[in-house]
């Protein structure tokens, strides 16, 4: 039954992660919470079970071809050195605070998207000279911190700050952070809080088989559905994420 509970879980959540370009530690972080796990082996449990989320979304997405190498080298450059050190800090302090103001600031996005109705629903590029990818390899960096940290809702940073500086429609957007957050950043984040901390390696299969599948089934919906209903999922999960966050 446990097993049923964590499949059930982790297809659902990361079914909507996909569609929406983040947010997958909504149920699934919790969830492990809930059924007993300390904060520091739940986060690395998860961070791995999610690579499999990137694997379903990356099966499903690499039929289209959409990706742009000079994104797909920003995100990586700027992204993987905040995942490690976000991972070596999250194990030595108290993310209370931490938790609080990210759901601050994720809500925040969730209103600032809905309030934009126009935002995302084109693809625009800009900022693609030398001192836009600057600052939107910063951008990324601080993310990916907050990646290897407090994993939920940090997916959902990367696909509006592609949006909303790089001119990223939001389908386009989440294909970039499903694929190179999803499999990359967050297997970077696994493989350093499973050496620097624990993980409940009997649990991985079923949250692993879910993972996979809810990736493909919401990348599948992603591409179907198109931009304004991912919008609105896109508004809905960071609400949520927002919420759970500041709750704790």
């Amino acid at each position: 039954m446990e097993q049923i509970i964590l499949f059930l879980i982790s297809l659902i959540a990361n079914a909507f992660s996909a569609f929406s370009g983040g947010g997958a530690g909504l149920l699934q972080l919790p969830v492990l919470l809930l059924l007993g796990l300390p904060f520091g082996i739940a986060l690395a449990t998860h961070k791995i079970a999610s690579v499999a989320l990137g694997v379903g979304a990356t099966w499903r997405h690499s039929r289209e071809g959409q990706l742009d190498k000079k994104f797909v080298f920003l995100m990586l450059l700027a992204g993987l050195p905040g995942v490690v050190i976000g991972a070596i800090f999250i194990l030595q302090i108290d993310d209370r605070y931490a938790e609080i103001a990210l759901g601050l600031l994720t809500i925040g996005l969730g209103l600032y998207s809905f309030f934009k109705k126009s935002l995302g629903q084109s693809l625009e590029l800009r900022n693609t000279d030398f001192r836009g990818y600057l600052i939107g390899g910063a951008g990324l960096l601080f993310i990916g911190v907050l990646n290897g940290s407090l994993t939920s809702g940090t997916g959902l940073f990367v696909t509006i700050w592609l949006v909303r500086w790089f001119g990223l429609d939001y389908k386009l957007a989440v294909t970039y952070t499903l694929i190179l957050v999803g499999v990359f950043w967050n297997g970077t984040g696994a493989v350093a809080l499973s050496y620097l901390g624990e993980v409940k390696w009997e649990w991985l299969p079923a949250l692993l088989l879910g993972s996979l599948l809810g990736g493909y089934l919401g990348a599948h919906l992603a591409i179907t559905k198109g931009n304004r209903w991912i919008k609105r999922a896109f508004e809905v999960v960071t609400l949520l994420v927002g919420t759970t966050l500041i709750i704790g």
